[in-house]
């Protein structure tokens, strides 16, 4: 269905939902001494001889060869994948948190590209840029119908150049023209604040470099305002994942000292490892630990997570940590399901290989691989149902998707939405559903949470067969 899901990016920034990154910049070494088929390489060698010689026009011989390169890597999984030199720097900046852009969260919907909010203090921000505004036209170019990568691209571009948008703005009779110049952004992926008075709310958008040191200063100096906190929700929802190392920093804030966060297993040495929550795992490039100031209350502060289907990859590492020690009630929908670690193997100045190069594992030994974290308490996205959480795709939805295990059959550990007129019913649903924000007054789950700390009865699945799974 090709409008199924609500897809969400940053301008400026490609994020696809669910990489965990394992930060090994490192030369891609042959593995053993195999034997190269060489049958296969004769017919590959002709197939290229064939497309110089017979296509209809000419073709760059490194184009050929990037694209069977690409080809080869992405045919293995979902997340693996050839990065040349435009996308290769696009996840380095992804990883730093940082961009050059305007500065908004887009979504594409109906076909279109919708901002979902203006990043503070942004180009588009200082622009008068809404929730809401459907950007139709960039420079005179209609965006209507392009990928959300494809329109992303077209908004990025070199600091200080400038861009004008088109934009469609409800309760506005004639688009408007907005200009714009890009400049880097910066993205804050860590939100705190008191919803209530005793009560706190931390957001974690995703997982970056610079998101445990974030964290930890913006934990201290709310701790420092408000020391008698009864309890903490911890918001993943929509986190799309992010650095492993990110993980295991902020589960380590609220686990005993060296619990064991993550396992991974895969086919290399260096692909069996334990991280703990120990500084080692998770500080900073200059070595001091982030974590060592913050108060001791948030060893056992009561915590509720909150999770939905696009919660993945190192945001399920940490709901799913949390939920083995049973030091946190997890909350809301199923998770993602993308329990696989993708390393960075650098080929050439500007290109790597994004390779999934191992499974990981919950403290207890749970494969999170394609089927996720089952919440504790399942909770719609909104008092009017889950329809929109329900039409998302999850990993065992993508094709060529690995496995739970590895020699393992896939099982689907989900309930399936096989009738078109099912289908129908929650994509209905889900355009009469009112936007949200995540943290606002209106935000059903978040509501729900706090119901729980007070001991208040909590509105869960509207499905009983839901709730019952």
């Amino acid at each position: 269905m090709g409008n199924k899901t609500k897809s969400l990016g940053l301008v400026g920034l490609g994020m696809v939902a669910g990489v965990a990154v394992s930060m090994q910049f490192s030369a891609l070494a042959q593995k053993g001494s195999t034997p190269l088929p060489l049958e296969e390489l004769r017919t590959l060698s002709e197939v290229f001889s064939l497309i110089k010689s017979d296509y209809v026009e000419q073709v760059d011989d490194k184009k050929l060869l990037q694209d069977a390169i690409a080809g080869m890597v992405s045919s293995l999984d979902p997340h693996s994948t050839y990065l040349d030199k435009s996308a290769f720097k696009e996840m380095r900046e992804s990883i730093h948190g940082k961009f050059v852009g305007i500065g908004i969260e887009v979504g594409v919907e109906d076909g279109y590209i919708k901002v979902v909010a203006p990043i503070e203090d942004s180009p588009a921000w200082r622009a008068g840029i809404k929730p809401g505004d459907l950007i139709t036209r960039l420079d005179s170019q209609p965006l209507k119908g392009l990928s959300l990568d494809d329109a992303i691209k077209k908004m990025r571009g070199e600091p200080r150049t400038k861009v004008v948008l088109t934009v469609s703005r409800k309760d506005e009779e004639k688009p408007l023209l907005i200009p714009i110049v890009r400049e880097e952004i910066r993205v804050q992926s860590v939100k705190v604040k008191m919803v209530e008075p005793d009560y706190a709310w931390l957001r974690i958008s995703q997982f970056q470099e610079p998101t445990v040191e974030d964290m930890a200063k913006k934990l201290g100096a709310l701790y420092a305002r408000n020391p008698n906190i009864k309890g903490l929700v911890l918001d993943l929802r929509n986190d799309p994942g992010g650095v492993v190392q990110g993980a295991v920093g902020v589960s380590a804030a609220f686990l005993p000292k060296d619990a064991l966060v993550v396992s991974t297993d895969g086919q290399l040495a260096d692909s069996k490892q334990a991280f703990h929550a120990a500084s080692e795992n998770y500080s900073s490039r200059s070595g001091s630990d982030p974590l060592a100031k913050l108060p001791a209350a948030l060893k056992t502060v009561p915590m509720v997570v909150l999770v939905n289907g696009g919660s993945a990859s190192a945001s399920e590492i940490v709901a799913g940590a949390l939920q083995d020690y049973k030091r946190a009630i997890v909350m809301g929908s199923q998770t993602f399901g993308k329990g696989s670690v993708q390393t960075l193997r650098q080929i050439t100045a500007d290109s790597a290989v994004k390779l999934t190069t191992a499974r990981y594992f919950t403290p207890n030994g749970r494969g999170i691989q394609a089927k996720g974290i089952v919440p504790d308490v399942l909770v719609d996205e909104t008092s009017e149902g889950d329809a929109i959480n329900s039409l998302r795709l999850r990993e065992a939805d993508l094709q060529k998707h690995l496995a739970s295990s590895e020699g393992e059959e896939d099982k689907q550990g989900r309930i399936r939405r096989d009738e078109l007129e099912e289908e129908q019913r929650l994509l209905a649903a889900a355009k009469k559903q009112k936007p949200f924000e995540f943290g606002g007054k209106d935000d059903f789950q978040l509501e729900q949470a706090l119901r729980h700390f007070k001991g208040l009865p909590v509105k869960t699945a509207s499905k009983p067969e839901l709730a019952a799974k």
